[in-house]
C-alpha cells in the first residue's frame, strides 16, 4: 500500500475483534507516530498504551459520566445522552489497545503536533491491516488527575489524542467526503508556459 492508498482506505473503526496487537506491531506504530513533524523540532509526546480490558472498561464508565454531566452545555454531546447512559456501551468500543498520544509539556503547538503523530499512527496502522479510531469522548477522563497519574503522564503534560487500535471485525464502508472549500487562492504569480 503507498501513502495515498493508506489516505483513502484509512477509517474509523468502531468494532473489533478479540485479538491483541503485539508488542512488536505497537512499536511499529510508534515508530511511525515519532516521524510527525513537531514545531521547532520539540517532539514533546508521549505514549500511554493500555491493553487491559478492565481497564478501558472503568476509563470508559469515568468517561461516559463526565460527558453525562456536561450535556446540557454542549449539543454535539446531547445527541448522545441516550447512548452514553446505556452500561453496555464501551465508548473503546471493545477494542484490545489504547494508545493515548500525549503532550509531555506545555506549549503553544503541542496539541497540534500530538494529532500529526496520531496521523502518522493510524496510516501505519491501516498498512499494517488494522483499524484504529480517535476517541474524543475519553480526553477529559484520560485528563483526570487520577487517571493521568495511573498513565504516567507529566503533571503539566496531557492527554491529547487517544487512538484505538486492533483489528476489525469487518471491513468499514468509505464515508463520503465533500470536495474541498478553496475559501480564497491568491495568484500573483504567472506561471512559466514554457
Amino acid at each position: 500500500m503507498n501513502l495515498t492508498e493508506a489516505i483513502f482506505a484509512r477509517r474509523a473503526v468502531r468494532s473489533y475483534q478479540s485479538l491483541a496487537v503485539d508488542e512488536r506491531t505497537i512499536a511499529r506504530l510508534l515508530d511511525a507516530a515519532v516521524q510527525a513533524p513537531s514545531a521547532m523540532n520539540s517532539q514533546a509526546w508521549g505514549f500511554a498504551i493500555v491493553q487491559d480490558r478492565a481497564r478501558l472498561r472503568r476509563y470508559s464508565d469515568v468517561s461516559k459520566s463526565l460527558l453525562l454531566e456536561h450535556t446540557a452545555d454542549e449539543p454535539k454531546t446531547s445527541r448522545y445522552a441516550r447512548l452514553l447512559r446505556d452500561p453496555d456501551f464501551n465508548v473503546f468500543y471493545d477494542a484490545s489497545t489504547l494508545v493515548v498520544i500525549c503532550a509531555t509539556a506545555g506549549g503553544r503547538y503541542a496539541e497540534a503536533d500530538c494529532w500529526l503523530a496520531a496521523q502518522n499512527l493510524m496510516l501505519e496502522a491501516c498498512e499494517l491491516g488494522l483499524g484504529s479510531c480517535p476517541i474524543g469522548f475519553a480526553v477529559p477522563a484520560l485528563n483526570s488527575a487520577e487517571i493521568k497519574r495511573e498513565l504516567g503522564i507529566p503533571e503539566n503534560g496531557a492527554a491529547v489524542a487517544p487512538i484505538l487500535v486492533g483489528y476489525a471485525t469487518a471491513e468499514v464502508p468509505a464515508v463520503p467526503r465533500s470536495a474541498p472549500r478553496v475559501l480564497s487562492w491568491d495568484v500573483r504569480l504567472k506561471l512559466d508556459e514554457s
